[in-house]
């Protein structure tokens, strides 16, 4: 029986790392490849607009069930972790660096959401509107926010590298 735990603790570690390859790298692909290989398809702003909108609502329903993933199979890593003993996560190198990790997957969940949510159905919406000046400047602070995004989602990777040295 023991066995069959760990190799299910395994298992469930490998599908945590995995889907944060595919969430983090998707969205590293996104803004690195995608948004200025947009610019060089077409100048037409409203174009290129549908292009990468077609694409990201793609990609976010796959973000979606990735977040979902990677919340539960979090949840298990760090309960089979500290074997319910959550003082765990302030008497140790490890369990800080965990509780760290927590906060700034809590930030960036509510970060990317956010902005999702609030400019990228505002920027659909003017683009379909032709209002194209309003646009640009919502998608400047859209971009800053998703540029903070990813610096978070680095953070975290480096944070659950680390943890491999204290664990």
């Amino acid at each position: 029986m023991t066995a069959l735990i760990e190799y299910a603790d395994i298992i469930i570690l490998w599908i945590h790392v995995f889907t944060a390859i595919f969430f983090v790298g998707g969205s590293f692909f996104i803004w690195l490849v995608v948004m200025p290989s947009s610019y060089k398809i077409t100048d037409d702003e409203k174009f290129r607009t549908k292009i990468v909108g077609t694409i990201g609502k793609n990609f976010a329903f796959f973000t979606n069930i990735s977040v979902i993933i990677l919340i539960f199979t979090g949840l298990y890593n760090m309960t089979w972790y500290l074997g319910g003993d959550y003082s765990t996560l302030y008497n140790t190198i490890y369990g800080q660096i965990l509780l760290a990790k927590i906060i700034l997957v809590a930030a960036m969940l509510l970060l990317m959401y956010g902005n999702n949510i609030y400019h990228g159905k505002r920027i659909m919406n003017l683009v379909n509107d032709g209002k194209m000046d309003e646009v640009r400047r919502l998608r400047k602070r859209s971009h800053y926010l998703s540029y903070i995004t990813l610096f978070l989602m680095a953070l975290i990777t480096l944070l659950a590298a680390a943890m491999e040295f204290f664990g």
